[in-house]
């Protein structure tokens, strides 16, 4: 998908983080690979697999969404392994896999470019705040940038229960965080949806898309290319479609870094 044709002026981005921030397609220990990995040796021992068609289904959500997904893709796990045992045992392994995941190629440079710049960031995340905390404590250099009171995340006060992406309570939460005033998912002025317009969003997941939209602001959408496969054409409305954060090109949004 083609870049805007007008510069468009942005004046604060707001970042996912699982499949964006901590991804590298090539890197057999980012969060999407090791959470796919992991669920998928749990799935396999009773008949199941993590396969991109329930994979997409799952991105985006709390992981109590996420899981609640995954069980209605496989009709007889509920019986074989509770949902709360499935939980306890997914964590417990993510804690000690996340600890070598790295940042996505070209993420820690976006990120400080847009910080040295003094373009204010957030962070807003469908991770809980206990996995945001196990995937994220080696990698100071990145997320140290980001104001530790604008880090959304999915058990987040801000986000009230069930209003998890595609809803936009996170990134108007994340928004209001940074001082700007861009009302409530449920009213909203004609200024404040300026205010709205002024915010960019990065995304891998289709969810997180979808609630960036909802949100009224611009959303750039990076895919993994399987996911991006499974239906070319289809934008969810996103601004862009890149391949890449190290695409972007910020003088399209009215930024110089």
């Amino acid at each position: 998908m083609a870049a805007p044709k007008r510069p468009a002026s942005v004046e604060y981005a707001i970042f996912d983080m699982d499949g964006l921030l901590l991804y590298v397609n090539a890197n057999p220990c980012d969060t999407e690979t090791v959470m796919t990995r992991v669920i998928d040796g749990i799935l396999s021992r009773y008949g199941y697999r993590m396969t991109w068609d329930i994979k997409q289904g799952t991105m985006g959500r709390s992981q109590r969404l996420a899981t609640e997904y995954i069980y209605s893709q496989c009709p007889t796990l509920a019986d074989q392994f509770p949902i709360d045992d499935y939980l306890v045992e997914l964590n417990e392994t993510y804690t000690r896999e996340f600890k070598a995941v790295q940042p996505m190629r070209g993420a820690l440079e976006l990120v400080e470019r847009l910080h040295r710049a003094g373009v204010p960031i957030a962070l807003a995340t469908g991770s809980g705040n206990r996995m945001y905390a196990a995937k994220t404590s080696h990698l100071s250099q990145l997320f140290g940038l980001f104001p530790p009171d604008c880090i959304i995340t999915a058990d987040s006060p801000e986000v009230p229960v069930g209003r998890t992406k595609p809803w936009p309570d996170v990134f108007l939460a994340a928004a209001r965080k940074l001082g700007r005033d861009v009302g409530t998912p449920d009213a909203c002025t004609e200024a404040q949806h300026a205010e709205r317009a002024k915010g960019i969003v990065f995304e891998d997941a289709p969810l997180g898309v979808q609630a960036g939209v909802a949100a009224g602001m611009k959303v750039v959408w990076i895919p993994h290319p399987e996911l991006r496969a499974i239906n070319p054409a289809e934008t969810h409305g996103a601004t862009e479609v890149l391949s890449s954060l190290d695409e972007w090109r910020p003088e399209v949004y009215g930024l110089q870094l």
